[in-house]
């Protein structure tokens, strides 16, 4: 994941967010945030357009992120 935020954090936003830390339940509600880990790929309005519970590879995860980047 750090390598992609490193590659990629110019023009995406990365937030981890810690299932137990009750600050952040409101945006862990929304999307439906169950279990670690748990990845969520949203547009500039927040609408979910890609999710995945579970394990991601580097490359499923950098094959969604480019997806979403192009026009």
């Amino acid at each position: 994941m750090h390598g992609l935020e490193s590659k990629y954090g110019n023009c995406v936003d990365f937030i981890y967010l810690d299932i137990d830390n009750a600050a952040t339940k409101n945006a862990k509600d929304r999307l439906g945030y169950l279990a670690q880990p748990h990845f969520f790929l949203l547009d500039p309005t927040g609408k979910v357009v890609w999710k995945k519970a579970g394990r991601v590879t580097e490359t499923e995860l950098e094959t969604q992120l480019r997806g979403a980047l192009t026009p």
